[in-house]
């Protein structure tokens, strides 16, 4: 009966105090719902940029694997710039994959964005480049970015392995570099042609000299849509060696071209490595500004 009556006389003296309580504090107007302040919309996940990762390239990134680490410590890519899809691409129901229209796009933004990190086009150093997208579940729930990620390579002319680093990638190639592409012993064999870096001031008959652009959409498959890129290459050379461009440049030096095959064409990258090459004759110091006197007119 106790607990009975105790409550009882609750219940009285709340009433009590619900129906003294005619007009309301100041600052309180009665309302429930209005004061509340909207909720914020929903944001996805988005990765950072000049931040390092242990592992190395994956073209799918899954949000319980991300986990950046400074680049001073041991690292194997290196996020250079982080993009948005937008417009079509972003209304696609899952992320743009291998051979996509959307993929090419995010590559040639990534390539912009690259040379600005790196102070160069990375084609010119020991670097690779890569693409990665979100992961089904993560485009699902709202993700629309893309990773612009950098690798230094062992060798990029003879299938290198991905180098561990500890230091960042950026402005690298903006002065002189262990990572440039410089100067080569140059060799044809029946397996394969290999390239073996030697100091320009070493007797050597190929050089890197800079990167030429693909311009059609298919890979190159015949020998007249080679020519068009050995001819650009010839300009390059001419003009860093300082001598004229013209039908004799035929006759000065042949050329090495060096894309990155046709997946890759495909997928967005379609520089070309260009190299200077002398065959038989050697140099033991680099073609920069040699002029014609370093660069002569051989028609044997």
């Amino acid at each position: 009966m106790r607990r009975l009556t105790v409550g009882a006389a609750a219940a009285l003296a709340m009433g009590a105090v619900v129906l003294a309580g005619c007009s309301a504090p100041t600052g309180i107007d009665g309302k429930i719902a209005d004061d509340w302040a909207p909720m914020a919309k929903p944001s996805s996940f988005v990765p950072a940029a000049g931040v390092c990762h242990a592992s190395g390239f994956s073209e799918t990134a899954y949000r319980s694997g991300y986990d950046p680490i400074d680049c001073a410590e041991r690292h194997q890519t290196e996020t250079v710039y982080v993009g948005t899809f937008s417009g079509a691409a972003a209304k696609r129901p899952a992320p743009p994959r291998s051979g996509s229209a959307e993929l090419r796009t995010a590559f040639t933004e990534c390539d912009r964005r690259a040379k600005a990190y790196l102070g160069n086009d990375w084609r010119s150093g020991r670097l690779w480049l890569g693409v990665t997208v979100p992961s089904t579940q993560g485009w699902g729930g709202g993700s629309r970015w893309f990773r612009c990620e950098v690798s230094e390579l062992s060798d990029v002319e003879n299938d290198g392995d991905v180098v561990d680093r500890s230091a960042s990638l950026k402005g690298a190639l903006a002065t002189a570099s262990s990572l440039r592409l410089g100067c080569y012993t140059y060799t044809q064999t029946v397996e394969a042609d290999r390239f073996t870096a030697v100091a320009c001031s070493k007797s050597h008959n190929a050089e890197f000299v800079g990167v030429t652009t693909g311009t059609t959409a298919a890979y190159p498959s015949k020998k007249t849509d080679w020519d068009r890129y050995h001819r650009a290459c010839r300009s390059l050379i001419a003009k860093y060696a300082k001598v004229p461009d013209d039908s004799n440049m035929h006759y000065r030096t042949g050329t090495v071209l060096v894309p990155n095959g046709s997946a890759e064409w495909r997928d967005g990258n379609r520089g070309i490595r260009c190299y200077a090459w002398l065959n038989q004759r050697k140099l033991s110091r680099s073609l920069k500004g040699v002029g014609t006197s370093g660069l002569p007119i051989n028609y044997a």
